[in-house]
């Protein structure tokens, strides 16, 4: 691999910009990445004391050279899209982490009347791995530490319950109280909620897991408006467990995409419940 060029503007001519030259016969490929991913790629260049056109470079140099085999490099490219997803929320928030009436940009497909809504269920998150209609794994959320958060680690990931730590005893418990007999091969994030889990608001008999796609209850003629969802999460009641309020809605688009708001989320004043 030739010398990486320089970084930023030349020392001896600080308003001149830097300049340099392809070699014959290179090509450029562009390729659009989140924030959070174009964040991640600037840290790691940072370590390295390299510009981010240097490190992508480097690995398909890598590639090229059979330094990393495409095999492992997969398996890394589907481990990283195995990290949770980080569902947005509808509207953006103030200095007091409530939010306002102002929409994000990610969700306006939500403002345009596209997608459904499901009840967004009250427990934690987890992920269970089906085979052969049976259970094969069961995972929990790993959220990133303060240091992680520092570093701009911001989303979850899953990692393996332990069925000899007592902290996992009762997601363990909901997981093997769910029928997945009938579930299709693969992971199926869901939610796992129960009489000793975040405090049984549903007040449920009994622990079990609820799969996000296709078992959430479908919430119908949800408005989509700030002040009309604020009110009508005011007295939702919710179809997961009737006499109890539900803790928001969950919007899914029919490409994947969700968006989410709680009716915590909103401030206390007119929303407490």
């Amino acid at each position: 691999m030739d010398e990486p060029r320089g970084r930023g503007r030349p020392r001896k001519n600080p308003a001149a910009p830097a300049r340099w030259t392809p070699p014959e016969g290179w090509s450029r490929l562009v390729a659009w990445i989140s924030p959070e991913e174009k964040k991640a790629l600037k840290h790691v260049a940072v370590e390295a004391d390299v510009s981010v056109a240097d490190l992508v470079r480097s690995l398909a140099s890598g590639l090229a050279e059979g330094v990393v085999s495409h095999e492992e490099l997969l398996g890394h490219v589907r481990r990283g899209n195995q990290v949770m997803e980080k569902i947005p929320t509808l509207f953006e928030r103030d200095e007091r982490f409530q939010v306002v009436d102002r929409p994000r940009a990610e969700c306006a497909w939500v403002f345009d009347g596209a997608g459904v809504g499901t009840e967004k269920l009250d427990g934690t998150n987890v992920r269970l791995t089906v085979r052969s209609g049976l259970l094969v794994r069961v995972e929990k959320r790993r959220n990133p530490s303060k240091a992680q958060k520092q570093q701009g680690i911001v989303d979850g990931w899953y990692v393996d319950t332990d069925e000899t730590s007592a902290d996992d005893k009762w997601i363990l418990a909901a997981a093997g109280n769910t029928d997945v007999s009938e579930w299709a091969d693969g992971e199926h994030p869901c939610e796992a909620l129960g009489p000793r889990i975040q405090g049984n608001p549903l007040a449920l008999p009994e622990h079990r897991c609820v799969p996000f796609d296709f078992q959430a209850p479908a919430v119908q003629d949800v408005p989509r408006s700030y002040q009309g969802l604020r009110e009508f999460l005011t007295t939702l009641d919710s179809k997961f467990s009737p006499g109890h309020l539900a803790e928001g809605i969950v919007f899914h688009h029919p490409d994947g995409r969700r968006a989410k708001i709680k009716r915590k989320d909103f401030p206390r004043s007119t929303t407490a419940a």
